[in-house]
C-alpha cells in the first residue's frame, strides 16, 4: 500500500512540568476539596477562576467538574422549567442535548447549513413555531456561526442564548470571544478539548445574579466567598435559598493542572490553526472532498477538521473510513447508522423526540470528521492529508 501513518490520534501532549509541580504539591497538601483551605489562603481553584475570567473578558466564571454539568447548571441557572423548549443545533455531540434532557427541557432540533452552522432562517422559524425562550448554542467543532445576526434574531424574540463553547476556548467573531455574547458560556476542559484535566469545565457571565445562582447549583453551599470571581453577597441573598445543590465543584487539583495551560493557550490556538491550514490544504486540491469555508470574520481554533465527500453512498462513505484506517489515519463519519465512540447523529438520541431535519441529515450524510492533536507536527499533517486523498481515490477515483 506504501504510505502510511503511524501516530495517535488520541495521544495529547505531555501535562507541562509546571503544571505537574503544582499538582503534586496539592497532593503533598492533602486537601483536594476547592474549600479545604487556610484562612487566608485563595486556593487553586479561585485563583484558576480570575484568571479565566480574564483571560475571557467576562465579569464572572465559575470552575466545575465538567462541560456537560456546566450546560445544565447554565440552563437551570436561566430559569428553564420542566417542559420548556429549548432549540439547539441539529448537528451536535450528545452532552448537548442530554443536558436538556437532564434538566426537564424539550429539545427542539434547528437545521445546519453546509458549512456546519447553526441555519439562522430556521431558527427563526422555530423560535415561532415553538416558542421556545432559550436557544443552547453549539459552536459545533469549532465553526462559529454569524453572531450579530444571531443576537438580533434572539434579541428581538426575547430568547436567551447559551453558548456551548466547547470547541471554541479562545475563537472570536468579529474580534469578540466566543462565549461573551449570549447570557451565559460553557467550556470544557475534557482531554480532547483545548486545556486537558480529563475532566472539567466553566461557566462564564456577566449577570451577577446568573452567577450567583450558578454558584449555589454548582455546590458552593455558604462558601461563595471563596470564589475567585464571583459576585457580590449581595447577589446570593435569594439564590442560596432556592437553588439546589448539584455537587459540580471542580477540585484543586484539576485547577492546578489547569492554570499553567491557560498561559499557553493563545500560543497554541495558533499551533492548531497551523495544522489545520495544513491539511485543509491537502485535502482542497482533492476534485471530491468539499473542505468547510471559514468566514473571514471567524477566527477559527483548529482542533480537529471536518470535509465532505458529496458524491458518495452510504457504502463509499463507510469504504473510506476504511481505507484510511488502512492507512493509520482515524476519521469519524456523522453518517454512519449506528453511534459509534464519541460520534453519534440526532436519530441515535432516543431521549429526544424525533424530528424530520432533511437538509442536516443530507450534510451528515456525507460529513467526515478528524482531531488534530497538537502532537502531530505539521508535516504530519500534511502526510495525512495526502493520505486521506489516497483513500479518497481507492474508494472513489
Amino acid at each position: 500500500m506504501g504510505r502510511r501513518f503511524t501516530g495517535s490520534f488520541t495521544q495529547q501532549e505531555p501535562i507541562p512540568a509546571v503544571a505537574i509541580d503544582a499538582a503534586v504539591a496539592v497532593l503533598q497538601s492533602g486537601r483536594l476539596h476547592r474549600y479545604n483551605l487556610a484562612a487566608d489562603e485563595a486556593g487553586e481553584v479561585a485563583q484558576l477562576e480570575a484568571e479565566y475570567r480574564d483571560w475571557q473578558g467576562s465579569r464572572y466564571c465559575l470552575a466545575v467538574t465538567s462541560g456537560g454539568q456546566a450546560l445544565q447548571i447554565a440552563l437551570r441557572a436561566c430559569g428553564l422549567r420542566p417542559g420548556d423548549a429549548v432549540l439547539t443545533n441539529g448537528f451536535t455531540l450528545a452532552p448537548v442535548p442530554g443536558a436538556i434532557s437532564a434538566v426537564g427541557g424539550t429539545a427542539v432540533l434547528v437545521e445546519i447549513d453546509t458549512d456546519l452552522r447553526l441555519d439562522l432562517q430556521d431558527l427563526e422559524a422555530k423560535i415561532a413555531s415553538s416558542g421556545a425562550r432559550f436557544v443552547l448554542l453549539s459552536h459545533m467543532r469549532g465553526h462559529l456561526c454569524d453572531m450579530d445576526a444571531l443576537m438580533r434574531i434572539c434579541d428581538a424574540a426575547n430568547v436567551t442564548v447559551i453558548e456551548d463553547c466547547a470547541h471554541t476556548m479562545g475563537a472570536r467573531w468579529n474580534g469578540t470571544r466566543s462565549g461573551n455574547f449570549g447570557k451565559m458560556a460553557c467550556f470544557s476542559t475534557q482531554t480532547y478539548k483545548h486545556m486537558n484535566s480529563g475532566e472539567g469545565g466553566f461557566l462564564t457571565t456577566d449577570d451577577a445574579d446568573l452567577a450567583a445562582r450558578a454558584t449555589i447549583l454548582s455546590g458552593s453551599y455558604m462558601l461563595y466567598a471563596r470564589h475567585g470571581a464571583g459576585p457580590a453577597r449581595a447577589a446570593f441573598a435569594d439564590a442560596r435559598y432556592e437553588m439546589p445543590n448539584c455537587s459540580a465543584r471542580m477540585d484543586a487539583l484539576r485547577a492546578a493542572i489547569l492554570r499553567p495551560q491557560l498561559a499557553q493557550l493563545d500560543a497554541n490556538v495558533t499551533r492548531w490553526n497551523d495544522r489545520y491550514r495544513a491539511v485543509e490544504a491537502g485535502l482542497s486540491q482533492h476534485p471530491r472532498i468539499t473542505t468547510i469555508a471559514l468566514p473571514a470574520n471567524e477566527l477559527h481554533v483548529g482542533s480537529s477538521i471536518q470535509f465532505r465527500m458529496p458524491e458518495l453512498s452510504a457504502t463509499q462513505c463507510r469504504a473510506v473510513v476504511d481505507a484510511a484506517l488502512a492507512r493509520g489515519v482515524e476519521l469519524k463519519w456523522f453518517g454512519a447508522g449506528e453511534p459509534v465512540g464519541f460520534t453519534s447523529a440526532h436519530p441515535s438520541w432516543h431521549y429526544v423526540a424525533a424530528q424530520e431535519l432533511p437538509q442536516t441529515d443530507r450534510i451528515l450524510a456525507t460529513l467526515f470528521d478528524m482531531r488534530l492533536p497538537l502532537s502531530f507536527s505539521q508535516a504530519d499533517c500534511a502526510l495525512i492529508a495526502d493520505l486521506i486523498c489516497d483513500a479518497a481515490n481507492e474508494v472513489a477515483p
